[in-house]
């Protein structure tokens, strides 16, 4: 058996899924808004370059943007359940089917590094006082990525699942150090201290106990990816199939309990727990804590103002995802819901969210307010005019589906 070619044939597969839709996602206008966000960020990065505020704290701007884009790593394996029965007896030979994998999930995250990195360049060297060099720079930032990349997979092998979850921590936390000793300390001293740190993580990677294929554990993980590919095809048109991981969050346990047991409110109390245990949510609870700290580093400036109705709007996108997510629920079909609930209710709690977002991501704002009354009443307004565009575009949409229906 050729496994290489398997794997080819797969990952042929699994992207002509996804081309028939790829003429929807033009037809939805997201081109046209991708080009004129692009524009309006090269406008507003070109002003901000030739006004740079003063104290602005690139090193941790570096760091948080450049950090998250070196350490994260995964990989598309395309392996699937029969697969436990079927490849089991080639078993010794999956390093060959594995081994594009790792390559090309580090080759196109290498080269989202360097764009990042390159786009953050210009402001770097004409904010900090001793900037390091362009190619070194990369070159640690890659030796981080293939570090943490070979951490990752070493850790979807380990026998224990509290050990892996544990050597996650661990990866992120060497990679954190690794990105800020590069930007705060001398290069020479910052590269002895990377590759004892990195040797040393190297080291421990060794100790726990191994699969030699972790075939449920790559499998999750690929249903995972699928998954989430499926879900941002979701934003533009209805995937069938598509399923929606569950997390146990106990925390948010009681979040929709106060809902009234009525068949007015039945879809309202469904979506609130869907949404308190689902991908969505995780995704914005990411998104916003990122939004809230650069907010706070760069809050008496006009880049918070930019930063903030950036990650909003990436926010109002993911909200967006709710309007699918019962799309083929069998029990809607079933339970008598109020004719026009399922729509009213899912943008009724996509505005609530989206606004309690605009108010917390905007709280660093505040500490301003003396200050700088004017900008930062100004920033609020747009946030708030913001997710009221949403909502309007929203029920619009929903108008125009209920016209198709007729």
């Amino acid at each position: 058996m050729d496994l290489k070619e398997l794997r080819r044939q797969r990952r042929s597969r699994f992207t002509g899924s996804l081309i028939p839709y790829i003429g929807y996602i033009i037809q939805s206008g997201v081109a046209m808004v991708f080009l004129l966000v692009l524009i309006m960020f090269s406008a507003w990065y070109t002003a901000l370059l030739r006004d740079i505020p003063a104290g602005l704290p690139i090193r941790w701007i570096m760091f948080v943007l450049l950090m998250p884009a070196a350490v994260h790593s995964s990989f598309r394996t395309y392996l699937q359940t029969p697969d436990t029965i079927f490849l089991l007896p080639q078993g010794h030979r999956m390093r060959e089917y594995f081994a594009p994998s790792w390559v090309s999930g580090n080759v196109w995250k290498i080269l989202r590094l360097a764009f990042v990195l390159i786009t953050l360049w210009p402001l770097y060297i004409r904010t900090d006082v001793s900037p390091k060099g362009l190619l070194a720079t990369l070159l640690v930032l890659v030796l981080v990525k293939l570090l943490a990349s070979y951490g990752l997979w070493r850790e979807t092998a380990m026998l224990s699942r509290p050990a892996a979850a544990g050597y996650t921590l661990l990866r992120w936390a060497v990679g954190g150090l690794m990105v800020f000793a590069w930007f705060w300390h001398p290069p020479v001293r910052a590269l002895i201290f990377i590759l004892i740190l990195g040797a040393a993580y190297v080291a421990a990677l060794a100790v726990p106990g191994r699969h030699a294929v972790a075939w449920e554990r790559l499998i999750a993980m690929e249903k995972n990816q699928g998954t989430r590919a499926l879900m941002v095809l979701g934003w533009f048109v209805d995937i069938p199939g598509r399923e929606q991981r569950v997390y146990a969050r106990r925390y948010l346990s009681k979040w929709g309990s106060g809902i009234s047991w009525a068949r007015d409110t039945a879809y309202r109390f469904l979506l609130t727990k869907s949404f308190a245990r689902g991908d969505i949510f995780g995704i914005v609870l990411r998104i916003a804590l990122l939004d809230l700290f650069l907010v706070w580093m760069t809050r008496d400036s006009y880049l918070a103002s930019g930063i903030y109705l950036v990650f909003l709007f990436l926010m109002g996108v993911q909200l967006t995802a709710l309007r699918k997510l019962h799309s083929e629920s069998f029990w809607l079909t079933v339970y008598p819901l109020p004719e026009g609930s399922k729509g009213r209710e899912t943008i009724r709690l996509v505005f609530r969210c989206h606004l309690v977002l605009a108010l917390l991501t905007g709280l660093p704002f505040l500490l301003q307010l003396g200050e700088r009354l004017v900008p930062v009443l100004g920033t609020f307004a747009c946030g708030l005019l913001l997710a009221y565009l949403f909502r309007a575009a929203a029920v619009r949409r929903e108008a125009r589906a209920d016209e198709d229906d007729l």
